[in-house]
């Protein structure tokens, strides 16, 4: 029989030891996804080279094996300020803190070190996927009149898939999300000005590393380095002049805030967000838009951008 590709589940949940199955249940960690993809045996093909008596293929053996998951998740709060998401767990498998403030907010900011891990379960059809050890990246995308996105790339331990009974989700956590429009996302500014916003993609620019050794293989995060793109209506410059900024290696403080009732907030914050160069004039409707990229530099450290739920 035919296995139907829609037919996913898809389950997360934080290691308490590297690697070892954390073994996620429907009823608690059901991940609500779009656009998922997975390449179940990465790795390398290691040739024998064997010298033979006659022309021919060489055998191989399978190395550094591992699997790859990537997925969308809407970037709804809980409903509750100072509840966390139900996706709050993968910004944990990506180098990320989670801090509660109880019945206020849940913030999110960038970690060096101690980067916790994912077991990630995936079925389609009646085939279990398991990825043991993984962390990943995200990237915060934003569009007008579109979903906001959270975006996800995880790199998990290589796993044998079987045929396993499928679990039944609960995705009641998952709220509704809110397009991105001038009512429901009344705050984006940039050095304290406000802009007309197209677009942002704020990445976390995660490197993901597969260190497999002679006792040890893992998957780590070894550097970050985030990126910010915005497309905005270009203003005078007399207002905001992105050219002297770049020149100046100025950098501006960015603040985007989506949704307006408690519990439905999620505001991103970048303290000192460097302008780069502008790369070009863009023309959207007869309108003049301008291409920013901007880079969050850290202060004290671990500190360059914070994404707020209340």
């Amino acid at each position: 029989m035919a296995i139907k590709w829609r037919t996913k589940i898809l389950l997360a949940k934080i290691e308490a030891s590297y690697g070892t199955d954390a073994a996620p249940t429907g009823a608690a960690n059901a991940i609500l996804a779009n656009d998922v993809t997975l390449t179940p045996m990465e790795g390398t093909d290691v040739s024998r080279d064997l010298e033979l008596a006659y022309l021919g293929a060489q055998a191989t053996i399978p190395a550094e094996l591992h699997q790859k998951l990537a997925f969308k998740v809407e970037m709804a709060p809980s409903g509750t300020a100072g509840t966390a998401p139900a996706w709050g767990v993968l910004l944990r498998g990506c180098a990320v803190a989670e801090v509660i403030s109880a019945g206020v907010s849940v913030t999110y900011n960038p970690v060096s070190e101690a980067h916790e891990s994912l077991t990630l379960h995936l079925w389609i059809g009646d085939t279990r996927y398991v990825l043991k050890g993984a962390r990943g990246t995200a990237k915060i995308s934003i569009g007008a009149q579109a979903i906001p996105y959270l975006e996800f790339s995880f790199t998990g331990l290589f796993a044998q898939a079987a045929e396993t009974a499928r679990v039944t989700p609960t995705l009641t956590a998952f709220q509704k999300p809110l397009l991105a429009t001038s009512a429901n996302t009344p705050v984006f500014t940039l050095g304290g000005t406000g802009f007309v916003l197209r677009s942002l993609m704020f990445d976390l620019g995660n490197q993901i590393e597969n260190r497999f050794l002679i006792g040890s293989e893992a998957v780590l995060i070894s550097e970050k380095a985030e990126a910010i793109e915005a497309k905005v209506e270009a203003v005078a410059l007399t207002t905001f002049d992105p050219y002297a900024k770049a020149l100046a290696q100025d950098a501006v403080a960015l603040v985007l805030t989506h949704g307006t009732a408690a519990g439905q907030i999620a505001t991103l914050g970048v303290p000192t967000a460097q302008m780069q160069r502008p790369q070009g004039l863009e023309n959207a409707q007869n309108i003049l838009e301008w291409p920013l990229r901007l880079v969050p530099l850290p202060g004290t450290g671990n500190d360059q951008w914070t994404l707020t739920l209340t």
